[in-house]
């Protein structure tokens, strides 16, 4: 099955500041007994966007300028803590598709990656002043490009962030999600244990 390259993402961003924000307040706990990752978009950040009762707090994922943006900006070290892949999931399924952050824990990284979402990184400095400009205006179009891991904001400010190659390439070739390559050989396992005489005995 043939995936989507991932070569370019547009659209408007969100910014939800913090460093070390872990997965259980990206998806409470509680959402994990799900059967599917279907709904989990709605839950994305809940403990934070809504009080035990569902009243809506004060949130950017809640305000009205942002229901649309598929780019989320955050701090360093995103998705750390545990490993649950609802995380990403959530994100993914709320609409976000690139991530922009200083750095991210390694194994919510690579399940975003599998879900063709990329997790650009960009330097302290740069971040800080990327976060300027979509706070100071909420419609800003951003572009993300992947194969230059380059931002850039309005068609005048560009920032260079950084993908680790392996990631990189996978997005851009479309090679992002393992179980879709495992399924694309099936036809050649077959066809190779037809050959072994100890799977005819």
């Amino acid at each position: 099955m043939a995936l989507q390259k991932i070569l370019t993402v547009t659209g408007t961003a969100v910014h939800i500041p913090g460093d070390d924000i872990d997965t259980d307040r990206i998806i409470p706990a509680r959402f994990l007994k799900c059967v599917t990752f279907d709904d989990l978009g709605q839950y994305a950040f809940w403990d934070e966007r809504f009080t035990s009762e569902g009243t809506p707090k004060p949130h950017p994922l809640n305000a009205p300028e942002h229901q649309a943006a598929n780019i989320l900006i955050t701090g360093s070290n995103f998705g750390c803590g545990s490993s649950r892949e609802h995380a990403p999931q959530a994100l993914y399924r709320h609409g976000i598709r690139v991530i922009v952050a200083e750095s991210y824990a390694e194994i919510f990284f690579g399940n975003s990656i599998t879900l063709g979402m990329p997790c650009i990184s960009l330097e302290r400095e740069s971040l800080r002043k990327l976060t300027e400009l979509v706070d100071s205006d909420p419609t800003a179009k951003l572009t993300i490009d992947v194969v230059s891991c380059k931002i850039a904001v309005g068609g005048d400010k560009t920032f260079q962030g950084s993908l680790p190659e392996h990631a990189r390439n996978a997005l851009i070739e479309g090679n992002w999600d393992p179980i879709s390559e495992l399924l694309d050989g099936v036809a050649l396992v077959k066809k190779v244990a037809e050959r072994l005489p100890y799977f005819h005995a």
